[in-house]
C-alpha cells in the first residue's frame, strides 16, 4: 500500500514510520509527502508499505495521527495505523448466493457481551445456535475502533478499522466467511452521523465537519459545504469497503435523520445508487438498512422516484406500540401508544405518527405510507438494543413481563408481514440486562458521561416506573459491561427453554406461504373483552391474545378448509368449532398462532 491522505489545508505533510517496539514516536522516522498532482489536497507518501507495518501522517510537523483511513488500530485509537492486505484472507465463501434481508429473521448481537470472551472469533462459537433458532441475517452492532475496550461502538472514530479488542479485521472476516457457511448472511451496524469524543482527529485533516448544521452530538458531518465531496467518498467507499472486501451482505446505517445534508442529491440516495452498482457487479444482493426517526415513506421509495432508496428501514413505531400495549408505560415517547387503535394503526401502516400530532416531540410529525408498500422494507422488533439500553436500569422486558406478554410480543412481531428483528438473549427471556457502558481513559469524559447518564433520567418518570429512586448504573464501572453479558447457561431451563421452544416455533412458521407475505392491505386488527383480548388477522393466519384472567372464546375468519393451531403458549388453548363458526378458545394470559388450511384464498 502506497500511503495517501487528503488534507486540504496542510502546508506539508510527514509519513511517520515508528521504530521502536512499543511503537511510541520519539525515535520514528518521518518521510516527506507530495501533493497528488491528479486529486486535490491529497498527499502522497514515495513508496508503498509492506502489509503489517506501522505507520502515522504529521501534518504542518504536528504530532502523528493515525490515518482516516485506517484498517487497523492495533494500539488503539491514538496509535499509530498499520497496513493490511485484506485480498490474502483465504475466503471459502465462493458459492455463497447472498442474501436480500426483507422477509428474513434478523438477529441483533452486540461481540462485547454476546459471549464473555467478547471476541468475534467468541461469537463465531456461537453461530449454531443462530442456525437451530431459524435466523437469516445476523446484525453485528457497530464494531469500527472507538476508545477503550468496553463500549456499545457507537463513539467509534476509527471507521475504516475493526476494534482490535473485538479481533481487528481478521477476525470480521472469520465471521463473515463462518456465518455464510452455516448459511447465515450479515448485516454490520455502521455510523456515518458522527464520531466519538476520544480520538477523533479527523477535523485536524479537514473539513469533515460542518458548523453550518447541528445533531445531538454537536457539529454534523460535512455533506453539503465546502470539501464535502471528499466527505461523501469517505463514506461511500466505506460502505462498500464492508460489503466488498468483507463479504457483508447488508448495511444497517444509524440515525439517518442526522446526516442533514441540503444538497441536491442526499448522500443516502448517492449511498444506494453505488451500492446498486456494486452488488450487479458482485452478483449477490446488498441490502441498506436506515434507522430513521422521520417516519416519511422516501426513506425506503427509490431514488428514480425521487427517495433515498434504501432497501429497508426500523420501524420504531411498531415497538412503541406493542411495548405500551402489553406492558402499561406510558412515560416518555410511549405517551402516544398503548391502546389497541394505535396498535392496529401501527401493524397496518407502520408510522403511527404519520402527520398527526406527536405529543413527545410537540408538534405535527411523519407522513403516511402509501399504499401498496412492502411490509418486509420495515424492520419491526420487541427488542433491540436501544429500547433495552436506554432505559434507566438496561432491564429488558422479561424483568417486568410475565411468561404469556413476552409470548404475545414474539407473536406479533414475528408472525407479522414486517421483517422481524431479535435482540440477543430475547429467544429464551434472558434476564441479564443490557445496560450502557463505556470505557473512557480520560477521567474527565468518564465523568462527563457518568453524570450526563444520570441526569438524562432526572425527569422522565423512571422513579413512579420502577417504584422508587432509580439508581443508574455506572457506565464507566466495568460491572456494568459485565452485568450485561449474556449468560448461556440459563438458555435451556425451565421458563428459559420453554421460551426458546417457543421462538423456534414462531420463526418455523415464517416458511409458511401465509406467514412470509409481505402485504399490509389485507392485516385486520380487532379486540373483545374491553381490549383485553386482540386478533390480528390476515388471509390464512391469525394471532390471538389475551390478557384476560380466564379463558376467552375469539371468534375466527371463515375458512373452508378450516383452521389448525399452529402455535400455542399453553396447552389450554384449542379450536372450537368449524366453517363460519369456528373459534379458538384461548387459555388465560395466552396466546396462540392459527393457520388456515386452504392458506387464506378468497
Amino acid at each position: 500500500m502506497r500511503p495517501a491522505v487528503w488534507a486540504p489545508s496542510a502546508g506539508a505533510v510527514a509519513l511517520v514510520l515508528p521504530r521502536r517496539a512499543d511503537r511510541a514516536y520519539d525515535d520514528a522516522a518521518r518521510v516527506p509527502m507530495s501533493p497528488d498532482p491528479d486529486r486535490a489536497g491529497w498527499w502522497s507518501a514515495p513508496d508503498a508499505l509492506e502489509p503489517g507495518t506501522d505507520y502515522a501522517f504529521a501534518l504542518d510537523d504536528g504530532p502523528p495521527r493515525p490515518d482516516p483511513r485506517s484498517a487497523r488500530q492495533p494500539y488503539g485509537v491514538d496509535g499509530p495505523s498499520r497496513v493490511v492486505d485484506v485480498h490474502t484472507f483465504p475466503w471459502t465463501d465462493d458459492a455463497w448466493p447472498g442474501r436480500d434481508v426483507r422477509g428474513q429473521v434478523v438477529y441483533e448481537l452486540h461481540v462485547g457481551t454476546f459471549t464473555s470472551e467478547g471476541t468475534l472469533d467468541a461469537a463465531a462459537g456461537r453461530l449454531g445456535h443462530l442456525v437451530e433458532l431459524g435466523v437469516g441475517v445476523v446484525e453485528l452492532m457497530p464494531v469500527n475502533a472507538f476508545g477503550g475496550r468496553w463500549g456499545w461502538g457507537y463513539d467509534g472514530v476509527a471507521l475504516w478499522a475493526v476494534h482490535e479488542p473485538y479481533g481487528g479485521p481478521e477476525a470480521l472476516a472469520r465471521f463473515v466467511d463462518a456465518a455464510h457457511g452455516r448459511g447465515l448472511a450479515v448485516a454490520l451496524d455502521v455510523v456515518y452521523n458522527h464520531l466519538g469524543p476520544a480520538g477523533n482527529y479527523l477535523p485536524e485533516f479537514g473539513p469533515y465537519f460542518t458548523d453550518a448544521h447541528h445533531t445531538p452530538w454537536g457539529p454534523a458531518v460535512n455533506l453539503d459545504g465546502p470539501g464535502s465531496s471528499e466527505v461523501r467518498a469517505w463514506i461511500v467507499e466505506n460502505a462498500c469497503r464492508w460489503l466488498r472486501d468483507f463479504h457483508v451482505d447488508a448495511l444497517r446505517l444509524d440515525a439517518v435523520h442526522a446526516l442533514v445534508d441540503d444538497s441536491p442529491r442526499h448522500l443516502l440516495a448517492e449511498l444506494s445508487d453505488v451500492v446498486a452498482t456494486l452488488s450487479a457487479e458482485l452478483e449477490r444482493p446488498l441490502s441498506l438498512i436506515a434507522e430513521s426517526d422521520r417516519n416519511d415513506p422516501a426513506t425506503t421509495a427509490p431514488t428514480a422516484e425521487g427517495g433515498l432508496g434504501m432497501t429497508a428501514q426500523w420501524a420504531d413505531d411498531v415497538h412503541h406500540a406493542v411495548h405500551a400495549f402489553l406492558t402499561g408505560e406510558r412515560h416518555g415517547y410511549y405517551v402516544d401508544f398503548g391502546s389497541v387503535p394505535v396498535l392496529a394503526k401501527a401493524l397496518t401502516g407502520v408510522f403511527v405518527h404519520d402527520g398527526g400530532w406527536s405529543t413527545f416531540r410537540d408538534r405535527p410529525w411523519g407522513r403516511p405510507l402509501p399504499p401498496g408498500r412492502d411490509g418486509h422494507a420495515f424492520v419491526v422488533f420487541a427488542q433491540d438494543h436501544d429500547q433495552v439500553g436506554n432505559r434507566a436500569l438496561g432491564d429488558r422486558p422479561s424483568a417486568s413481563l410475565d411468561p404469556g406478554g413476552l409470548a404475545a410480543a414474539a407473536a406479533l412481531v414475528l408472525v407479522s408481514p414486517f421483517t422481524p428483528m431479535l435482540f440477543m438473549g430475547e429467544e429464551w427471556g434472558a434476564s441479564t440486562p443490557w445496560q450502557y457502558f463505556t470505557d473512557h481513559a480520560d477521567p474527565e469524559l468518564g465523568r462527563a458521561v457518568r453524570e450526563g447518564r444520570r441526569g438524562e433520567f432526572g425527569g422522565h418518570g423512571w422513579e413512579a416506573l420502577y417504584g422508587g429512586r432509580v439508581d443508574v448504573p455506572d457506565p464507566q464501572d466495568h460491572a456494568t459491561r459485565d452485568a450485561s453479558v449474556l449468560d448461556w447457561a440459563e438458555k435451556d431451563s425451565g421458563l428459559h427453554a420453554a421460551l426458546h421452544a417457543w421462538y423456534r416455533r414462531l420463526v418455523a412458521l415464517r416458511r409458511e406461504p401465509a406467514v412470509a407475505s409481505g402485504d399490509l392491505g389485507d392485516v385486520r386488527v380487532t379486540s373483545q373483552d374491553g381490549d383485553a383480548t386482540v386478533v390480528v388477522a390476515r388471509p390464512g393466519v391469525v394471532v390471538a391474545l389475551t390478557r384476560a384472567s380466564s379463558d376467552v372464546r375469539v371468534p375466527l375468519p371463515p375458512s373452508a378448509g378450516g383452521w389448525t393451531l399452529a402455535a400455542a403458549w399453553d396447552g389450554r388453548s384449542h379450536v372450537d368449532g368449524e366453517g363460519g363458526d369456528a373459534a379458538v378458545v384461548l387459555g388465560a394470559g395466552s396466546v396462540a398462532v392459527l393457520l388456515a388450511s386452504d392458506g387464506g384464498r378468497r
